[in-house]
């Protein structure tokens, strides 16, 4: 009989070997999956992980790596604050298309005068547009002690209509011959999130991605605050009796992380995307809670998670265009690793025991 056994203390080993076993399970399964859609498994996996970086036309595909990327690593790294402290916000989807919207109208409000201003108050519209998102599921919660889940969850359904609302409503393009969206940023010299250094994908998203971890790494290491956001979330009776309060972790997390996705979305519409449109939100924010587990919460273990996504996201195109797999099946891929990841977590804090169960007579 298999039973789980608690083990003494967490296992150091399967920490951080879990994510290299997910990832490995992730092929397996996911190839399995490709051959009963009728595809050769080995050559779907090659094409999604090896044709971006590798591949004939990587020279145009790795720069991508850097703009999927950022704003996996913005969210991820506000996201993992909040699941350090056990705050769970699982509405960064509505933070990113809310921050997004509130820079959108900033910079189309001045269009078409040209300012070095212009960027840096969309900039700030986009942060404090995440912001206001995410103080809704964080005052509901600190008051009246709601479910943050919840909350922040059914918010990302609202900030989509709203997204649907401003599209064919208050920011359409009057030009636009009644298409639904925005203007093009991407043709507005002063509202545009241009490339730092052509043909390399580094943009001022990239930047701020940094500048994330950096600062999140310095959080956790060297100051108190982030000593007492792991201790809330390791042993709340012990940070209460520590002298922290719960409420202004709840509201400096959740405040983060809307920061950090209004951010994101801010730098995605006025960069890669270019417009606000009824499709703008492409599921940054839910793939970011894969990031942010694959990376164990730890700020330079999201960089290369991130990374490691952008690649599906990249590679999934690749394989939708050459192979002909359908776009459901790269998601389900994407979801198997958090699965997996998941799964596979449980063995850190128990291990399996095998033992012999007599029969009674």
């Amino acid at each position: 009989m298999i039973q789980l056994e608690l083990r003494p203390q967490p296992s150091a080993t399967m920490a951080y070997a879990t994510p290299i076993l997910a990832v490995v399970l992730t092929m397996i399964f996911g190839g399995l999956l490709f051959a009963l859609l009728g595809k050769d498994p080995l050559q779907a996996i090659i094409t999604i992980f090896w044709e971006p970086i590798f591949g004939e036309h990587s020279f145009y595909y790795r720069p991508q790596l850097l703009v999927k990327g950022a704003p996996l690593v913005l969210i991820a790294v506000g996201l993992a604050v909040g699941f350090k402290a056990g705050i769970w916000n699982i509405g960064a989807e509505g933070q990113y298309i809310v921050g997004a919207i509130c820079a959108a109208a900033m910079g189309l409000a001045f269009y078409p005068t040209e300012s070095i201003f212009i960027f840096p108050l969309m900039v700030l519209a986009g942060a404090f547009g995440g912001l206001v998102w995410a103080m809704i599921p964080g005052v509901l919660k600190v008051k009246f002690g709601t479910n943050e889940i919840l909350v922040s969850l059914m918010l990302v359904y609202v900030a989509e209509q709203l997204l649907a609302s401003v599209s064919l409503g208050l920011l359409k393009n009057p030009e636009g011959f009644g298409f639904p969206g925005s203007r093009n940023l991407q043709q507005y010299a002063s509202a545009h999130n241009t490339e730092i250094i052509a043909n390399t994908g580094m943009h001022w998203g990239v930047v701020a991605a940094l500048i994330a971890v950096i600062f999140s790494h310095v959080l956790f290491t060297r100051h108190r605050l982030g000593f007492a956001i792991r201790v809330t979330g390791e042993a709340p009776r012990a940070a209460r009796f520590g002298g922290v309060n719960p409420s202004q972790i709840i509201l400096f997390c959740l405040g983060m992380s809307g920061v950090l996705a209004g951010l994101a979305g801010m730098f995605e519409v006025a960069g890669p995307a270019g417009q606000i449109s009824i499709d703008f939100n492409v599921g940054y924010g839910f793939t970011a809670i894969i990031v942010a587990f694959l990376g164990r919460l730890n700020p330079i273990g999201i960089v290369f998670a991130s990374l490691l996504m952008a690649l599906t996201y990249i590679g999934g195109d690749i394989a939708q265009s050459q192979l002909g797999l359908p776009a459901a099946a790269i998601q389900v891929f994407q979801g198997m690793l958090l699965f997996f990841l998941l799964a596979l977590d449980l063995l850190t804090n128990y291990r399996l025991r095998i033992s012999n169960v007599e029969r009674k007579s």
